[in-house]
């Protein structure tokens, strides 16, 4: 089928990936009076744009219904990987079978809502001044309904937190066993539903379509293929749009791109756009995990009927750089089904370790192999540093402790290191920094010498980091929003409309 012709679109800016970080810059810069324009690549899930998708009585009621759900939506970015048995006590460390999700919303149409700051020596970007980490991740926790009172009255997450609190007594304030932070909240209408946030939730009225200062439009199944640098290469003049939806194209000239597709998917599009750095797809981390199950004692007297789910943290810490999750959620893919225990009653123990950023470990894209949208396709090239090992060993010891402290471990399912499940944490692909032979954009999240080009997500993370990263990149976003806004000056009377000139 012969594609239409080309169709003109101009705006302030183009916001590329409806994720959450995507998502932030749009809220922002519309609220800040400007017009945008969002795309992706994937399709809408939901009749409100990017809302998650346990937001429904069947899948918080049916986890392995929920689990088969998320399952179809996963997209391998590699080949299969050739089988490889590891030897008992080994370490997974590969990664080429990651997976993403296309569609509108990202991640956050299935994502565990975990949003712990990150460590202000271990983990957090020195090139951020710590008052603005401060300030924006703030923000963030508000932007993301973050709350740590989800599981406040159950008895099973009291459970947990009163044993793992007596064997860590030892760790110091503010780092000891605590309530894990989860951009969630109960249904007032019914208690015993939770509703998750997701893309939607920060999109906010934009999600309505309901905006007061500025335009946004929001197309699903519009892929953006290619960035059109300017004569010189210090800005990008448009950018190349393919939509699916009435097979056509459509040429999008903004003042400010903005790429925000994920750690993997943004260097993709800068690299079919031959916008190719030195660090593009370099120091990527991951994060190695162990997991282990246990069962919590059941006492019919104490335990209210559909008791909520624990969740319990304890955070990254100086000499301590794992993160702790005690929680229930979709298992992996080697947990077999524990007959005659109630599934209700077992709980999920992950440790999350961290990798130090080095060049060799990186993501690289064939100039002859395209992927399911014809993009370049995605290789990986990772491998744990001696000082990696001996971290997540001693990340192991840590979690055999916990198992221990809550009465065993399940046999079907002793702790052990497993292959990092989707979505991974991938980092510093993209990596933000202050050498530009070292990272791909500034501490504003501009590309190093293209003036209106901005990055965002888990990719610009720089660092090594355990903890999870949606709250990070957020509040990455929100800061570099407002320098966007700052050094644009341009209100909705000036500023572009949604305008089609094709």
């Amino acid at each position: 089928m012969a594609q239409q012709r080309d169709d003109r679109l101009r705006v302030d800016a183009l916001i590329v990936g409806s994720g959450p970080v995507g998502c932030t810059f749009a809220r922002i810069l519309v609220e800040g009076g400007q017009s945008v324009l969002m795309v992706d690549a994937g399709p809408q899930l939901s009749g409100r744009p990017g809302e998650h998708l346990r937001n429904t009585f069947l899948y918080q009621r049916d986890v392995e219904r929920y689990g088969n759900l998320v399952s179809g939506h996963l997209q391998r970015l590699s080949p299969s990987p050739p089988d490889r048995i590891d030897q008992p006590g080994d370490l997974p460390a590969r990664i080429d079978s990651a997976l993403v999700t296309y569609a509108v919303g990202g991640m956050a149409t299935h994502w565990t809502g975990v949003t712990p700051r990150h460590h202000p020596t271990v983990e957090r970007a020195g090139c951020i001044p710590a008052a603005d980490w401060e300030e924006f991740y703030g923000q963030a926790e508000m932007l993301l309904g973050t709350r740590t009172d989800l599981s406040a009255d159950s008895v099973g997450h009291q459970t947990v937190l009163d044993a793992l609190s007596r064997e860590y007594s030892d760790l110091p304030e503010p780092y000891g066993v605590q309530h894990l932070p989860l951009a969630a909240q109960r249904r007032t209408d019914n208690p015993r539903l939770v509703r998750w946030s997701g893309a939607d939730t920060i999109l906010g009225p934009l999600a309505d379509g309901s905006h007061e200062r500025g335009e946004f439009s929001l197309r699903e199944q519009h892929l953006c293929r290619r960035l059109q640098p300017a004569a010189g290469g210090t800005r990008i003049e448009y950018a190349e749009i393919e939509d699916h939806t009435r097979w056509r194209n459509i040429r999008v000239e903004a003042e400010t791109y903005i790429i925000a597709c994920g750690a993997v998917l943004t260097p993709q599009l800068l690299y079919a756009s031959g916008v190719r750095p030195d660090a593009l797809g370099r120091y990527l981390t991951e994060q190695p995990v162990a997991f282990a199950q246990t069962v919590l004692p059941s006492d019919p007297g104490t335990a209210p009927e559909q008791d909520p789910d624990p969740n319990v943290w304890i955070p990254v810490s100086e000499g301590r750089p794992w993160h702790c999750q005690i929680h229930r959620d979709l298992p992996y893919d080697d947990v077999e089904p524990h007959r005659g225990i109630d599934s209700s009653s077992v709980v999920d123990l992950r440790w999350f370790g961290l990798v130090d950023p080095r060049p060799e470990n990186r993501l690289l894209f064939s100039d002859t192999t395209r992927d399911i949208f014809g993009m370049p396709q995605p290789e990986f090239e990772f491998s744990l540093s001696s000082n990696d090992l001996a971290r997540q060993w001693s990340m192991m010891v840590d979690l055999r402790r916990a198992t221990r402290a809550l009465g065993g471990h399940l046999p079907a399912s002793p702790p052990r290191f497993v292959v990092p499940a989707p979505p991974l944490h991938v980092t510093g692909t993209v990596r933000m920094g202050t050498d530009a032979d070292t990272s791909v954009v500034d501490p504003d999240a501009r590309v190093w010498g293209i003036d209106n080009l901005y990055l965002g997500g888990n990719g610009l993370i720089p660092t090594g980091s355990a903890s999870n990263p949606t709250l990070t990149s957020v509040a990455m976003a929100l800061r570099a929003a407002r320098g966007i806004l700052s050094h644009t000056h341009r209100s909705i009377d000036n500023g572009h409309r949604l305008l089609s000139t094709g």
